[in-house]
């Protein structure tokens, strides 16, 4: 049995969390093969690079510092011992001398004082660690030490019994100072890496563009005989695989168009054969009903061949969206029907102009066939042009509105009649839509009515 509490313990769980991280991720990560190859390559090399540098650096600055800090800290106490050995020595000359030539430390002897307060640690306080534990436990004797004040040296006051030592030593002496060389040769190493992986990656991806290109070029009906494949392997034959298909699909469309044309000729002589014997047979009353006949197989005749060649063969051109949708509203105005549009952005588009106007006029004539208003919306954007067609019709319910693109289907209302009443208004719209790689698609209407949908790449 499922309780509540039951589900709250599944939100909660572990692979409820990483589900939603996955999520997370995924909505944020880089959609591109570019960005993404080089997060696969800079991500794993800098995690790396981090623990390698995390760990070298805490061994290398505390080993090295901590051996550093015990030698100086061993030439202190013997200092030290040398002047409580030789108390004859008033002026501690050869204390002095030995500290400057043999141990490079500068020392001086102050008389009776006391030792100044103690100094804020620095946020980074490694040599302060250090060096204090190394005075604490060799030469055990109260101490002040300043890393801080002067850069290049580190300052020492040892307590003696009725004076004051004042050692001054270099920080590189006491220090590991040298760790910014690995840093630099590190990030160095990283930025030419990184280097050489761009350049390597863009050779490597740009192949896959050029294909992707191709692909959504002839998508659109563009042509594009200078591809040829390139770059890996795989790459190429993916692009081998697109040229033969790109091949066989032309081969089809040839053939399809010399078979329509052959049919077309055929049908269309037959019926001019037709309409010429019944001119000779003049105007007699019962000859009008075979009159109309041929008249209406002519109209199917031709919408069916308009169907099946989709004006795949058209060439691309450029197309006013003004010129375009100005005789569209002189239409509307000659059949007593109010059109408005709107054109936002470019108002040149590259499309096969005579079958986008046949697309755009399919969904016009139908808005205009049952709506007294049709509002039209076009917005050319960088990458893709919508128009929106909204009237005020009786629209078409939302569970046949993917029926009526399909051939020959029809509502109680045919909406999707053209003017030929063969049912294939929209199917035809649709067809060519998804020729240019976009789509038609059918919603509710701000003024009530029925909203058409084009969408294609710019």
């Amino acid at each position: 049995m499922v309780t509540f509490d039951s589900l709250r313990r599944e939100e909660r769980s572990p692979a409820s969390g990483w589900k939603g991280f996955g999520r997370w991720l995924r909505r944020h990560l880089p959609t591109g093969l570019y960005v993404r190859s080089l997060l696969i390559i800079i991500i794993p090399m800098v995690l790396l690079q981090s623990v390698v540098a995390a760990v070298f650096m805490e061994r290398h600055w505390q080993m090295v510092t901590q051996r550093l800090s015990m030698a100086v800290t061993r030439d202190i106490a013997a200092i030290i011992q040398i002047i409580e050995t030789y108390p004859q020595d008033t002026d501690y000359r050869e204390a002095t001398r030995i500290a400057r030539e043999q141990l490079n430390l500068q020392i001086s002897i102050e008389p009776d004082g006391d030792l100044p307060p103690p100094r804020e640690k620095p946020f980074f306080s490694i040599l302060d660690g250090i060096l204090s534990d190394e005075i604490s436990d060799q030469i055990k004797r109260p101490f002040w030490i300043d890393t801080v004040g002067d850069s290049s040296l580190v300052e020492i006051r040892i307590k003696l019994d009725d004076k004051i030592l004042r050692v001054l030593t270099k920080r590189n002496q006491t220090y590991a100072s040298n760790t910014h060389i690995f840093i630099v040769w590190m990030v160095g190493a990283s930025l030419v890496l990184i280097g050489v992986s761009i350049l390597f990656l863009r050779g490597q991806i740009r192949p896959i563009l050029t294909l992707a290109q191709a692909a959504e070029s002839f998508g659109k009906g563009h042509k594009h005989d200078d591809f040829y494949p390139r770059g890996a392997d795989e790459v190429r034959r993916a692009g081998l695989a697109f040229i033969l298909m790109r091949e066989r699909i032309e081969r089809q469309i040839e053939q399809r168009t010399a078979m329509l044309t052959g049919v077309s000729h055929d049908l269309r002589t037959v019926l001019t054969r037709f309409k010429l014997q019944l001119a000779l047979a003049g105007n007699s009353p019962e000859l009008q009903g075979l009159n109309e006949d041929v008249n209406d197989m002519q109209s199917m005749l031709e919408a069916y061949m308009a169907f099946a060649r989709s004006e795949i063969e058209e060439d691309v051109g450029e197309l006013k969206l003004t010129e375009l949708l100005g005789k569209i509203a002189t239409d509307f105005a000659l059949h007593e029907k109010q059109l408005t549009y709107s054109i936002e952005g470019e108002d040149k588009i590259s499309v096969r102009p005579n079958a986008f106007t046949r697309l755009v006029t399919n969904l016009a004539s139908n808005a205009r066939r049952y709506a007294n208003t049709l509002n039209i919306e076009a917005k050319h954007g960088a990458k893709w042009l919508t128009l929106n067609f909204d009237d005020d019709g009786p629209g078409i319910p939302e569970k046949n509105r993917e029926d009526v693109f399909k051939p020959f289907f029809r509502l109680d209302e045919a909406r999707n009649l053209d003017d030929s009443g063969t049912g294939l208004g929209l199917a035809i719209a649709r067809d060519i839509a998804r020729s240019h790689g976009g789509n038609v698609t059918l919603g509710d209407s701000p003024l009530g009515g029925l909203r058409a949908t084009i969408r294609i790449p710019a």
